[in-house]
């Protein structure tokens, strides 16, 4: 039971990390020019993308 909660948790974190890093990669391959097109700030991005995925 515990180890089964462990490896759970593990294969949890890891996934929501590999979203994260997805999620990151997206963000810096915008252009300042989408960004400005979406009226959006690159670290507001990464802090709103960090804050819903990781928690």
């Amino acid at each position: 039971m515990i180890l089964n909660d462990l490896i759970a948790r593990a294969q949890n974190r890891i996934e929501k990390q590999r979203r994260y890093n997805r999620a990151v990669a997206e963000i810096n391959a915008l252009s300042n020019r989408d960004l400005s097109d979406m009226r959006a700030d690159r670290s507001e991005l990464l802090h709103w993308a960090r804050r819903d995925i990781l928690g």
